[in-house]
Parts: structure tokens; sequence; C-alpha cells
């Protein structure tokens, strides 16, 4: 077993057991998210954040300049009476004018960051080696919360900075009641500490039962999506069940909600006694002033007023820490998670594949079950693919088909075992460079909603809208007939979620698919895994003979042509068919080989030859 394929299974079984306690720290991920937008915008991230800042000076000394006032009319001291209504006046200028240059370049900074963020995140879901993070239940509901925060992560950076610009008010509230009033008055703030630990510690409660329901979340965005989008639509209306589903989520969202609601009631009612404290800190402080100290008049309106701000303050920044805490660095600690994520799994090999086949593909004791689960899709499999050669896999559903085509795409590695090309462990070879010499199409492919150029053209990005390439690529997949039938050929946009776009067929959107796949002119491999079950058999068939004809004639590079099928009738043709059943490989050979042994594939192949007769 190779290194990589070792280092895999132990992150598997790490996954199996994961949970976001073993996502990065808190800390960790905002200094990362910090740098990373420092690395994108650092002359707004740092205006930004002394902006912040600066709008907290006015703001605070408001009380210090009503004092004054207060004192200075008491005292008829009209020079004091003069310079407290200047400061208010700056003040109240110097908020105004440093709000509105902090709301625009705030605003700005927001936008930029916020781009390149939605850009990151889709660049490493995309970029990701394999797709084994796709389909594990615990990594789904990490990028589940990360796909539908994205959009708003440029807010962590304002929610930091506007914490720290009311630590600051905070700390200068704190200075003017010290030194203008009395020492003892510093412990106000202790007064405030419930508050603090209390807004600390309420977003994990209710995010841990948040988490807890993350797969009820899930399930009832499914389920709207169900009753909501066309494919499913049909099928709804005929059996009926719209009524159900409708029931079916709303039931899921109560699943979801009744916990969250019983946590949020549990945790206000100690935030509220928290803030209870705090109150009568206040009240205590007015009552010492007036009371207890040879205080004057303005230094009771500087602890009123600024016993008020204190409580605004209070309240502000610890609402935005608990806001900062709940989602924002929840949602860092998953989008720096992605990225260790993406860098270990693409770290694992930088080898160089061959620009030819001489000897082909070779697996060997090559075993794989899927992320979370014990069962085995692929057993002891071992295998010659030669070069140059057309190799048909068939089997019943659930035999391992398109698991070994992910195999050998790199889509996932092997459990056990190993793929080796010309000799070379295939794990230890890059794997963009790998893909960049595959070429195919998959049962499950996308409809590119684009121009039918740039659909098909997006199989081979270097060449993406040169129309003879195109042209070629529809020829090979027999797709001719689909774009003749387009209003504007290959400039027709496709897909009915666009003013002029035309949508065409199941099978022709699967032909299109088909020629997207033909893009790359010599692919090493080329895997057609199921490309034409929408067709009817007779195609399936002519179009088989075609690819399988094409691919002598044309390879000069020693590829590998791997089909897949469920109709035994149409591979007849391959130079090697590959059996398999119950995850194992059972039979290989020609078609005349295998009819000879009279084993499973002899006995698929009758069945289906008797169903069409």
């Amino acid at each position: 077993m190779s290194r990589s394929t070792e280092s895999r299974r132990q992150e598997e079984k790490r996954a199996d057991k994961a949970t976001d306690a073993d996502l990065p720290p808190s800390l960790e991920s905002l200094w990362r998210m910090v740098k990373l937008a420092y690395a994108i915008e650092p002359r707004l991230l740092v205006a930004s954040l002394l902006m912040t800042l600066a709008v907290a000076l006015p703001q605070s000394l408001v009380g210090l300049w009503l004092a004054l006032l207060v004192d200075g009319v008491n005292d008829g001291a009209e020079t004091r009476v003069r310079v407290a209504a200047l400061g208010l006046a700056l003040s109240a200028t110097l908020l105004w004018r440093l709000q509105v240059v902090f709301d625009r370049l705030s605003r700005r900074f927001r936008d930029r960051v916020s781009i390149a963020l939605e850009a990151h995140v889709a660049e490493l879901h995309a970029t990701v080696a394999t797709i084994a993070h796709q389909e594990r239940r615990e990594h789904m509901d990490r990028l589940e919360v990360l796909r539908r925060h994205t959009f708003g992560l440029d807010h962590l950076f304002m929610s930091l900075f506007s914490t720290l610009g009311w630590v600051l008010r905070l700390a200068i509230v704190e200075v003017l009641l010290m030194t203008q009033v009395h020492p003892a008055l510093g412990l106000l703030v202790l007064f405030a500490v419930p508050t603090v630990v209390a807004a600390t510690w309420r977003p994990g409660i209710e995010q841990a039962v948040r988490r807890r329901v993350a797969q009820h979340e899930r399930r009832a965005r499914h389920l709207f999506v169900l009753g909501t989008t066309a494919p499913p639509g049909k099928e709804l209306r005929v059996t009926g069940n719209g009524a159900a589903l409708a029931e079916r989520r709303r039931a899921e969202w109560q699943t979801l909600y009744r916990p969250m609601a019983r946590a949020k009631w549990g945790t206000a009612v100690w935030s509220s006694l928290a803030w209870a404290v705090f109150g009568l800190g206040y009240v205590g402080a007015v009552v010492f002033t007036a009371t207890a100290i040879d205080a004057s008049a303005g230094d009771v309106v500087l602890v009123l007023v600024v016993g008020s701000q204190l409580s605004q303050f209070v309240g502000a920044a610890v609402g935005e820490l608990g806001f900062l805490r709940t989602i924002w660095l929840d949602i860092s600690r998953r989008l720096i998670w992605l990225e260790d994520y993406a860098a270990a799994v693409d770290a694992r090999s930088d080898g160089t594949p061959p620009t030819r086949l001489a000897t082909g593909i070779h697996l060997e004791h090559v075993s794989f079950r899927y992320p979370g689960s014990d069962r085995l899709v692929i057993d002891d499999v071992t295998l010659d693919l030669p070069a140059g050669s057309v190799v048909a896999v068939v089997g019943d559903n659930g035999a391992g088909k398109t698991t070994l085509v992910k195999l050998l795409a790199r889509l996932y590695d092997p459990d056990a075992g190993r793929i080796e090309v010309d000799g070379v462990d295939l794990a230890s070879m890059s794997v963009p460079e790998w893909r960049a010499r595959l070429a195919g199409a998959f049962q499950d492919f996308f409809r590119f909603e684009l121009r039918a150029l740039d659909g098909v053209g997006l199989g081979d990005l270097d060449r993406l809208g040169d129309r003879a390439a195109a042209a070629t690529a529809v020829g090979r997949a027999g797709a001719g007939d689909v774009v003749d039938r387009l209003p504007a050929g290959l400039d027709t946009q496709l897909g009915p979620s666009w003013d002029d776009g035309i949508e065409v067929s199941f099978g022709q959107w699967q032909k299109l698919a088909l020629a997207r796949g033909f893009m790359r002119d010599e692919p090493l491999l080329l895997v057609l895994d199921e490309p034409t079950a929408a067709l009817d058999a007779e195609t399936e068939h002519a179009l088989f003979e075609r690819f399988a004809e094409a691919a002598r004639e044309e390879v000069t590079n020693g590829r590998v042509t791997v089909l897949v099928s469920h109709r035994f009738s149409t591979v007849r043709m391959a130079d090697l068919i590959v059996v398999l059943d119950g995850a194992r490989l059972i039979e290989v050979g020609t078609h005349a080989d295998l009819m000879a042994l009279g084993g499973r594939y002899a006995e698929l192949y009758g069945i289906q030859a008797t169903a069409f007769r």
C-alpha cells in the first residue's frame, strides 16, 4: 500500500468521528481570515479599521462636554460654557462626517472582499482533488453552512472592527469616570462582566444545538427544492405527493426549531439576569456619586450620561461579540478547515504522468469503500487495461462500474491496492496533470446553461470558443442532429432560465455533454460512463461502434478507452469486456471468449437478447 493511500485511510478514519471540535481554533481562524483580507485589500482593510476607531472618539466625549457645560452654567463661567458648546459642536460634526466616510469606505471594502472570498470558496470546492468531502455527511454539514453564508463573510471584518470600536468607547468612558469623578467608578465595568460571559457562552450553546439538528435543516431545504423546481414537478403531480412533501418539510423545520427555541429561551433568561446585575451597578454608581462624594452637578450629569453610554456600549459590544462568535467565526473556521483540507489532499502527489501509454493501466488488488460506509464497492480487483485498447465494463446495478471509473479518474483513491500507469503508481502523480490527460462523459452529467458553443467547449478550457474544435467534438459525439435543430446552432443560448434560452430534451442534453467529453483530442484515458443512457439501444449501439472504430483509428498515444453500459449488446465491439458482480471482478475477455465461457456475461447477454426479440 502506498504512503499516500495509507495517509488517506487515516484521514478517513478521523473523519468518521469528526465533530466541529475538530475545526481550527477560533482565534487562529480569525487571524488567518484577517491575513486573507489583508492580502486582498490591504489599504481598505487598514483604513476601515482606523475609521472605526476614529468614530469612537467624538461619540465617547459627549458626556464630558455636557458635564463641562452644566458646571460652567452653574458657576457662571462663560469660557467653560463656550468650550463645552464648541466641543459638542465638533463632536457632532466629526461624528457625522466620520460616519459618512466610514460607511462609504466600509461598503467598498465589503464589496471587494465579498467578491474575492466567494471566488476563493468556489475555487476551493472545485479544485479539491477528490470528491469525498462532498459525499461525507460530516463534511456536507460543514460545507452546507459555509455555502449558505459565503456571500456574507465580509461582515466578519465589519463585526470585528465594530467590536474593537465599542471596546475603545468603553475604555474612554471608563477613564472619564475614574479621572473626572471618582476612581471607584472604575468598578462599574465589573458589573458588565456577567453580560460579557453570557454573550460568549450563549452563542456556543445555541450553535451546539444547531449542529445537532443540521441534517434536519439540510433535509428541509432539500424538500423545499423538490417542491419548487421543475425536474421533480411531473412526478409530484402524477403521484399527488405535493401536500405530503410540504407537510414533511414542515415537520423537519419543527424538529429543527423546537430544540433551538428551548436553547434560546434558556440562554435569554441568563442574559436577562446578567443585565439586571449591570443595571444594579449603574443605579449604585448614580447614588454613590450623588450622595457619597462631594460631586458637582456636572459630575452627576457625567455619571448619568456616561453611565447610560456605558450601558449602550456594553450592549453593543456584547451583541457584536455574540454575533461575531455565533456566525462569522463559526463560518470562518469552516473556510479555514476547507483550505487545510484542500491543501492536505492536493499535497499528496506531485509526479508527472506520461505523455503516452506504452503498456497501459494496471489495477492490483484494488479495494474501495465510500466514506462513512463499511461495505466494499470494489473488492480485491486485479485488472490490466492494455494501451490502445477499448475496454467495456458491464454488470448489474451496484456492481461497482461507476466506482471503477471514479478510481481511474482519481476522484477517489483506493483503500487498498494500487493503480499503476505504465508501472508507476497513479497515487504519486499530480492530480491536475493526470486530469489534464483525461476526457469523457458521465451518466450524471451537468446541464451547463450557456451558449452551446461554450457548453461543449468547457471540455477543454484552452480551446473554449474554438468553433472548429467544438464542431469536431460534436461530430465525434454524434450530436450534429442536436446542434442542427438549435435556432442559432452553436450560438444558441441553452436553458429556460434565460430570456432567450432554449430548453432541449434530456437526450439532447446528454449528447451535448458527450460532445463536451470529446473536446480533448489526445487523452490518455477516455471514460464513457453510460453516456448514452437516455438514448435508445439502437442509437447507443451505433455510437459505441463509432467510438470503438475512432479509438482504434485515431489513437497514437496508447489511449485506453473505457465504456460503461448496462446494455450488453452494445459492447460486443470492445477489445476487452470486464464483468463486475457484487463488487468483484468475475470475468474478463472478448465477447467471443465470454460467450464460449458460458458464465455470467453469457447469461446476462442471453437474457437481454431475448428481451429484444
